[in-house]
């Protein structure tokens, strides 16, 4: 809530805005257009049910109240006189809903952490897609008389927190990081820089955001937009996927040479390619593939993976064993080629087939790096 106070002809006047449901219990006095009159346990009612109204219909409502008094050191937030309830439409940014859509289909739990009234919370939420079926909605006076484990043990049923204050902020993150969850948490306020701070990936706004808020973040947002979240996740797996490509192809060709050379030693073949030879296919055929496969745009399904697990390295999911298993591929089909030429024509027909194959086995093997789909089947080929 906020007073403003305002001089009139001999007296002052306090005039008080803020949340209806903390007014109210400051209010003993109602003015209905004529004149002050007690307030009533049927006009408190009367406006609960307005507030709700409103609220239900994704308002943000605010009260309005006032104090006359003789003298300034008078005027107090308290023993106001309501005068009424004003209902104002905040609409989501466009592309907001199916942002969120796609935050669900990518396995990321969206939450609504405000300090709206719970009704208005819920009803913002549901038009969001943030509020479902089966979720829950809690207020912070409901939060502070739950126990920190009972929290832990059902925090993933909530997606609406209404009415909390910093403290709870910070125990809401805590009770999603508590269930291996990594946290993001965005705001704008100084009452947001603790829950900031303690996330795994603090958010700030850059255009309407305090200094605090973005000293406390990890990361800052320059248009203040949802929408500009999911298009970072989007580029961070994107990112993380290239790196991970980049790395199998180039261990995979490495092994691929290592293999030709030292089972042909193994074999008491003479070695089936030049020193040159090896320098130009890592120069030229190692290289260029590996920096185009660090380029590449992102997979079209991209957002309907579930997040990778965090605590897994890059060569998680059985990655060392594709990447020895197709360095041998490579390396024994070298040998071929190698001995075939070798047999019918010479040692320099040989080492040549097995110049071009090697090359040739490592260019179509960044296409099957490309994409887990069929080569056939992946764009831009």
């Amino acid at each position: 809530m906020m007073t403003t106070i305002h001089k009139t002809n001999n007296d002052y006047i306090g005039i008080t805005k803020g949340a209806p449901d903390i007014l109210l219990k400051k209010c003993n006095k109602y003015f209905d257009g004529n004149k002050e009159i007690p307030i009533s346990m049927d006009i408190l009612q009367k406006i609960e049910n307005s507030n709700n109204k409103m609220a239900d219909k994704a308002l943000r409502v605010i009260a309005v109240t006032y104090k006359s008094v003789n003298n300034i050191k008078e005027i107090t937030e308290e023993d106001l006189t309501f005068v009424g309830l004003i209902g104002m439409i905040d609409p989501p940014r466009e592309g907001v809903k199916e942002a969120v859509e796609t935050c669900r289909r990518a396995g990321i739990k969206t939450v609504m952490i405000t300090g709206d009234h719970i009704s208005t919370a819920k009803a913002i939420a549901s038009q969001l897609g943030i509020l479902r079926k089966y979720d829950l909605a809690i207020t912070g006076e409901e939060l502070s008389k739950m126990p920190q484990n009972i929290l832990e043990k059902d925090i993933m049923k909530y997606s609406v927190f209404a009415r909390v204050s910093p403290e709870d902020k910070v125990r809401i993150v805590k009770a999603f990081q508590s269930t291996g969850a990594v946290v993001a948490m965005t705001g704008d306020g100084v009452n947001d820089s603790p829950a900031l701070k303690i996330a795994d990936i603090g958010v700030a706004m850059g255009q309407n955001g305090t200094d605090v808020a973005k000293n406390a973040a990890d990361m800052v947002l320059a248009d203040d937009n949802f929408v500009t979240i999911v298009e970072a996740v989007k580029q961070g797996r994107n990112i993380y996927d290239n790196i991970r490509k980049a790395i199998h192809f180039l261990i995979s060709t490495n092994i691929g040479e290592i293999v030709t050379i030292f089972i042909g030693l193994l074999l008491g073949l003479k070695s089936p390619l030049l020193a040159i030879q090896l320098l130009w296919i890592n120069l030229v055929t190692d290289s260029l593939p590996a920096i185009a496969l660090g380029l590449e745009p992102e997979d079209k399904d991209i957002m309907n993976r579930k997040p990778r697990d965090s605590k897994k390295g890059i060569f998680a999911d059985g990655l060392w064993s594709k990447i020895f298993l197709e360095g041998t591929m490579l390396g024994m089909l070298t040998l071929f080629a190698f001995s075939i030429g070798n047999k019918l024509y010479g040692i320099e027909v040989g080492r040549t087939m097995a110049f071009v194959a090697l090359g040739m086995l490592e260019l179509v093997h960044s296409f099957n790096i490309k994409s887990e789909e069929s080569i056939f089947k992946v764009r831009n080929i």
